[in-house]
């Protein structure tokens, strides 16, 4: 839907988000194309007659929502509207406060009304709070409008959570893995293994750090049986 409306215009780019979702990029030269010049008061007390026209024209055919975030020092706002059925249905509603809870953000807010649901799921870095739903369609993915232009131009298609989650534990893994002292040092394992310094000696070093994460410090000599072990079923030394 998004696509055909952007054909008519010159300065349209549709991005892909999650969920479904398209987005296109609000740039300076979009916006003054849709809204002409703009002379008015603050945006989130007056919308701008052509911009409201224009975006009810395109409802026609499907709900949308224009959102707007601005956050510079841990301060911010944000700014949501949803037309829908050649209307303004719902907004514009402007936050800077953050006070209330985190679904009746503005943009939380406004994509609830296009009929989105949270999945459910937690941040990694706080399992006791849900994803909102600005985050779940990937509105954070990057900070400012030339961001946002060159991934719709280029097509980029965010990672599923599923996929960042997987990251995410790979690295806190291998952060894990970088603090653990391994049980024999690289001179040990050389002697123990019959191998030379290289690629061999890092990739057992590797598995005793593993070792550790999952069971603990381990003796020596229990140590040097695992090395071996995995030695031989890598077909090493």
């Amino acid at each position: 839907m998004l696509r055909d409306r952007v054909a008519g215009v010159s300065h349209g780019v549709v991005g892909v988000l999650r969920g479904g979702l398209a987005m296109v990029p609000v740039s300076d030269a979009l916006f003054e194309e849709l809204a002409g010049s703009w002379r008015g008061g603050p945006f989130f007390e007056q919308m701008p007659p052509a911009f409201d026209r224009a975006l009810a024209g395109w409802s026609v055919h499907g709900p949308l929502a224009f959102v707007q975030a601005s956050f510079h020092g841990g301060d911010g706002e944000q700014l949501a509207a949803v037309w829908r059925d050649g209307a303004l249905a719902w907004g514009p509603v402007f936050d800077g406060g953050f006070d209330g809870p985190r679904e009746q953000w503005p943009i939380n807010a406004a994509l609830a009304q296009l009929g989105l649901k949270q999945s459910g799921r937690a941040y990694s870095w706080n399992p006791d709070l849900p994803v909102d739903l600005f985050d779940e369609v990937g509105f954070g993915l990057e900070r400012d409008m030339t961001d946002w232009l060159a991934r719709a131009r280029n097509g980029l298609v965010p990672p599923s959570l599923e996929a960042l989650a997987r990251e995410r534990q790979r690295h806190d893994v291998e952060r894990a893995l970088a603090r653990i002292r391994p049980d024999l040092d690289g001179r040990a394992i050389m002697t123990l293994l019959d191998i030379a310094p290289g690629p061999h000696v890092g990739a057992a070093t590797r598995r005793l750090r593993e070792l550790s994460l999952e069971r603990g410090p381990l003796p020596r000599a229990e140590a040097e049986a695992e090395l071996r072990a995995w030695a031989h079923e890598q077909g090493i030394g």
